[in-house]
């Protein structure tokens, strides 16, 4: 029986990759964006290679907006088996320069959109036994990082609420729970980030404008020397997501390169995939 997916932010990037492979793959797949009028490029892979991908429109900011694409899948499959969180947006500014509506927004897209998606989900894969829920987070999940650490904050609280959940809802209901943790990734997800960091067309100002300009020029020239591997592409990260989907005892924890691997490594030394973090929780709460 073909496994039903159901994908946020599939315009670009990873959930864009993540679509077609998974329905190379056998799997059926929901594709959700939150504006569909940025869906022609998967409109021509679908019909390209003749691909199982239903585009839905979704917006992770508005609970209305994940209800009513949840509700259009369970009436035709009956059933959700892997939710993938992959909406997100970066965001590189510091704190003193945000604005409430920024902060609130880096949010919103970055872990409030994760914990509805998820929680709208949850119920149908509760009710069949099963389930599988795939996050797209970060290195920012768990290393924080200059001018990054709004950014940071939604993707660290995004770990922390997975983390939790997957101590009790593996066990009783055979949900299982990833985050897939990437470093740089060389897609729109990089310019929409810088772009939001423009003020008044500069990205930074009065005496953290020299600070900002070092670290905007480290990102540059890590981006020139490809043989670091710093960056990835949307696909490289999609067939990561394909092998979590497939592997029938996923750990909660996947870094996507040896650079991401190095990068969080005083982070995750003792416990790189999550998986005895996980048990000694549930050893000490349940």
């Amino acid at each position: 029986m073909n496994k039903n997916v159901l994908i946020t932010g599939t315009s670009t990037g990873v959930g864009y990759e993540s679509a077609i492979l998974l329905a190379k793959n056998g799997y059926k797949v929901y594709a959700s964006m939150r504006n569909t009028a940025k869906a022609n490029a998967l409109k021509e892979a679908i019909e390209k290679d003749n691909l199982d991908i239903e585009i839905l429109e979704l917006d992770v900011t508005d609970l209305n907006s994940i209800q009513s694409a949840v509700k259009i899948i369970i009436e035709k499959e009956g059933k959700i088996d892997v939710l993938i969180n992959n909406a997100g947006a970066g965001f590189a500014k510091t704190t003193e320069l945000a604005s409430e509506e920024e902060i609130r927004w880096v949010t919103e897209v970055n872990y409030h959109g994760v914990v509805f998606c998820t929680q709208v989900v949850l119920p149908y894969m509760r009710k069949q036994k099963s389930g599988q829920i795939i996050n797209i987070t970060s290195v920012g999940g768990l290393v924080g990082q200059p001018f990054n650490e709004l950014y940071c904050g939604a993707k660290f609280a995004v770990e922390g609420f997975m983390e939790g959940l997957a101590t009790y809802v593996g066990d009783a209901f055979n949900i299982k729970i990833t985050n897939i943790e990437p470093g740089g990734i060389a897609t729109e997800f990089m310019t929409s980030a810088i772009g939001k960091t423009a003020v008044d067309g500069k990205l930074a100002t009065g005496e953290y404008e020299p600070v900002f300009e070092k670290y905007m020029a480290g990102i540059q020239k890590r981006a020139n020397e490809s043989q670091e591997q710093v960056y990835q592409t949307g696909i490289e990260v999609a067939e990561v997501v394909l092998q979590v989907a497939k592997n029938e005892n996923p750990p909660l924890r996947v870094r996507t390169s040896k650079w991401a691997e190095d990068f969080c490594g005083l982070k995750t030394q003792a416990d790189p995939d999550g998986t005895k973090l996980v048990q000694q929780i549930k050893d000490s709460f349940l």
